[in-house]
């Protein structure tokens, strides 16, 4: 069914959610996992060298997120590949799941109020609608 699975993982307590479904889901399918972070960019960066920064930068803010994952994967002996980005998360995600041919992302829901929502629009709802391959949203 699926076997290449890409969990989205920011840090947050949906993203946590997520990425335990994540894992039971590799794990059931014998499937290869992925962890995606996304470190985000000022919108209108001043120069190269502050995209340059940032991207090295985001390793290191990740850090823990990343230790924790791959030690709650390893708990279910399942191998966990973990990358982190700079850039804006929806674009970033989507195209890193074209470009490496995931055929799953599962992420986490994070509730916001409906005015928010109609406003600015959430990150799940986004990847949901843009993503090019099934996308299970864990709540």
């Amino acid at each position: 069914m699926y076997s290449r699975i890409l969990i989205a993982n920011d840090g947050s307590a949906g993203a946590a959610k997520a990425l335990t479904a994540a894992i039971a889901v590799a794990k059931k399918l014998q499937a290869e996992l992925h962890m995606i972070s996304v470190e985000e960019l000022p919108r209108l960066p001043d120069s190269i060298e502050e995209v340059v920064e940032e991207r090295q930068a985001a390793g290191h803010r990740f850090e823990k997120v990343i230790h924790r994952a791959q030690a709650e994967a390893k708990k279910q002996d399942v191998k966990l590949r973990a990358h982190v980005v700079a850039g804006h998360a929806v674009p970033s995600i989507v195209d890193f799941i074209e470009r490496d041919a995931f055929d799953l992302l599962v992420i986490g829901y994070m509730g916001h109020s409906a005015l928010y929502n109609r406003i600015i629009g959430g990150t799940t709802d986004r990847l949901v609608e843009l993503a090019p391959c099934a996308v299970l949203v864990v709540k």
